[in-house]
This record gives structure tokens, sequence and C-alpha cells, in this order.
């Protein structure tokens, strides 16, 4: 496994800082320290934490810089989403290598549908990707695109996957990452969070702590529920 292609991402120091995003944990303690990165990075954290907003806007930063015919590298931006890649500062690789791709799990269907449309495309992926299940289709699409190094950004892809797939999925990224490629990844599953050699940073009110896999609280929750579903099913009845 090599090097990061993004090492550090920071704020710059000219940035208005007047979006809601601002007072997000997370999104403050990359403004005061910065965030540093490995060649694989998992960001783990209740809803409202912040992962997806991060992931975004990194993303969005690191799509700016790439060539321009490269459409097919991440969906095209809502009108919901924040602003804040615009004031984040990416230190690593330029210029940027064009392989990898940011997914999430909201957009993904229309995204795959845009790369169903082009005929050029539906051949290197082995025929359309819709027409296969939610979970087959966004596989299909990873590694199919596992040529050239890159940024993989991915916004808790589980909800397309199995348990079984998300094993195979763990199997693609460290794939990738053993080829040169990094891996950026915000997750509610457990079984992702297992990557081998993975970064793990635990979300919260604090802003960010480097935790082990055992360490999580997400993974104390399943451990227990999974030894004994009904002391949790019955406060809930």
């Amino acid at each position: 496994m090599t090097g990061p292609l993004l090492p550090r991402v920071s704020v710059r120091a000219d940035a208005a800082r007047r979006g809601w995003y601002w007072a997000v944990p997370a999104v403050g303690h990359v403004a005061r320290e910065g965030l540093n990165l490995a060649p694989i990075t998992v960001l783990i954290g209740d809803n409202g934490s912040g992962k997806s907003t991060l992931v975004e806007a990194i993303a969005a930063a690191w799509r700016a810089e790439l060539p321009r015919e490269l459409p097919h590298w991440s969906p095209p931006r809502g009108s919901d989403d924040a602003d804040l890649h615009l004031a984040l500062e990416l230190s690593g690789s330029t210029p940027r290598p064009t392989g990898g791709c940011f997914l999430r799990a909201e957009s993904m269907l229309g995204h795959l549908g845009g790369i169903d449309a082009a005929e050029n495309l539906v051949r290197l992926v082995g025929g359309r990707l819709n027409a296969r299940s939610h979970g087959e289709s966004f596989l299909s699409y990873l590694e199919t695109r596992n040529t050239g190094r890159g940024l993989w950004v991915l916004d808790e892809p589980e909800a397309a996957l199995s348990f079984r797939s998300c094993l195979r999925l763990v199997s693609v990224l460290a794939g990738l990452a053993a080829q040169g490629s990094q891996v950026l990844l915000a997750t509610h599953s457990p079984v992702l969070a297992a990557l081998p050699d993975a970064l793990i940073l635990e979300l919260g009110e604090d802003g960010m702590t480097s935790r082990n896999w055992a360490e999580l609280e997400l993974v104390r929750d399943w451990q227990d529920f999974l030894a004994a579903p009904e002391r949790w099913l019955r406060h809930l009845f």
C-alpha cells in the first residue's frame, strides 16, 4: 500500500464561515486542526455527525480539479448540496489522478442511469447497470473502474448491499488501496469499518477521534444486539 494521493484536507484561511455546516463539530475540527487522511480512511458517526457533509465536500473539491471530460466521476451536484467544498484546501497529488469516483446512496441510481445512457460506457461495464439489482449494479460499477490510481469516495454504500456483498466490497476497496488508489468511506456498517489497515475516525460532539474497530460504539451496539436482541426490542413495544 503506497502513501495517500490526498494526505491532508484543511480550510482556507480566507474562507467565509457563514454556512450552517460550520456549527457541525466535525467540520469545526477540520477548520481548527485540518484532517489527515490515510490510504484508507473510514468515517463513523451517528446521523447528523457530519460524515456525509465532509465526504461530499472533499469529493466536490477533488472533482473541481479533474479534467472536464470526466463527467461520470461523480453525480451532478444537487440544489441541496452545501458549498463547503469552496472553503477546502486539498494537499496532495497534482495533477489529480483521474481514477476512482464519488458515489452516495441517494444519488446512485441516477448516476448509474447516466452511464447506462452512454453506449460506450455500457460496453465498458459489461451491460446496463440499472438492469441489475441495486447491489449488483453498484459492485459491477466499482469493479469495472479499477484501472488507474484515483480517489474513491463512498457515502454509506451499505444501503445497497447485503452482508456478503459488504464483504465483497471490502475486498474490492482493499485491492484498490493495494494498487495505489485511496479510499475515503463514510459508513454505518461494522463490516465496512473493518477494512484492513484503515484509519477509523469517529465523529461526535468533540469533533473527530481516532479509534480502533473494537472501540467503536457502532461495533459494541451491534455485538450487544446480536447477542440478545430481545434486550433492545422490549424497549420499543
